[in-house]
């Protein structure tokens, strides 16, 4: 687990805020001022391409559909396959709570 050797009081910290916001409104706001535009987009952007991967989607439809570079894609389906099975956690709670675009 690459975080284990960031553990500590800060990303704890960080962590506890994420987990007290309660709406997306509050979620805009915490993480407009948390991080750059750009730092959204990619999270956004690693998310999109789990999912996409989970549903079977080629790279070349992920990569036409979100801009996403072969090597994020790469690296969010060896995520997928040998990590620590976070996005199939967050992806399946969305599923089930059927989330939509």
């Amino acid at each position: 687990m690459q975080l284990e050797k960031l553990k500590g009081d800060e990303l704890k910290q960080l962590f506890q805020a994420m987990l007290s916001l309660q709406t997306v409104e509050e979620c805009y706001a915490f993480f407009n001022d948390l991080c750059t535009v750009n730092e959204v987009k990619a999270l956004t952007q690693r998310l999109e391409v789990a999912r996409m991967l989970r549903e079977g989607h080629t790279y070349f439809d992920i990569q036409d559909e979100t801009n996403a570079s072969t090597a994020t894609i790469s690296r969010v389906k060896t995520c997928l396959n040998y990590g620590s099975s976070g996005y199939d956690l967050v992806l399946g709670r969305m599923d089930a709570e059927e989330y939509t675009k």
